[in-house]
């Protein structure tokens, strides 16, 4: 693949200050020439007026943002031109297949390097599709028929995005403390929002949680 001749525009959209700054030095160090972040953003407000402003070639999403989540951005782009990468923490299938279907390009974990990231971008940018390898997997069964995702999981709809996201995370194995540290978030924060989640879905420890996504596939 050719460099192109001028930068890609890209708006960074997420609700941690700390990882859009990440971001934004990744990309700066690695993709210098090739990609150019023009505006980042935290919630979907901020986001539909940054690509409204900017008209970035590409849009870094994350799945779930204050004010409707990623999907929601995407349903009031009026650009027609701008593509979308999600860029989650989450790789649980109903985020990648329902994000997909509102429109992004590609979806991509948050644990991708810099200069994977540029290449992801790079793509999109040149009309290709991108996921994870894992990931791909999850999108060619759902759209083969061969995979369905429930439309709406009662359990999983008490939930709000944070703690969903800590219940994944908390699900999978990780400690507390490194579950705050991947959030951005204390950890006096992940056991509140573990207690409620447990609350929530009538469990009384992490191994019942865990069974409990392993058996909605959501690790």
């Amino acid at each position: 693949m050719t460099t192109p001749s001028r930068p890609i525009r890209v708006v960074v959209v997420d609700d941690h200050a700390m990882f859009r700054t990440g971001v934004r030095a990744e990309l700066g160090a690695v993709g210098e020439g090739v990609v150019e972040v023009v505006a980042d953003a935290a919630d979907v407000e901020e986001a539909v007026r940054a690509v409204a402003e900017h008209t970035p070639n590409v849009v870094l999403l994350d799945v779930h943002l204050p004010g409707g989540g990623g999907v929601e951005v995407m349903r009031r782009d009026r650009t027609g031109s701008t593509r979308y990468l999600a860029l989650s923490v989450s790789d649980a299938a109903e985020d990648v297949i329902g994000t997909i279907r509102g429109g992004a390009r590609g979806y991509v974990t948050k644990t991708i390097t810099g200069a994977e990231l540029v290449d992801a971008v790079r793509r999109v940018a040149d009309g290709d599709a991108v996921f994870s390898p894992r990931l791909a997997g999850f999108v060619l069964d759902a759209f083969a028929g061969t995979f369905a995702v429930a439309e709406v999981d009662e359990d999983l709809d008490r939930l709000t995005e944070r703690e969903r996201e800590v219940m994944r995370l908390i699900a999978r194995g990780y400690a507390y403390r490194e579950v705050a540290g991947e959030l951005f978030i204390s950890v006096k924060t992940v056991e509140t929002h573990m207690s409620s989640v447990l609350r929530k879905l009538q469990l009384s420890s992490r191994h019942e949680l865990t069974r409990w996504a392993t058996d909605r596939r959501l690790l």
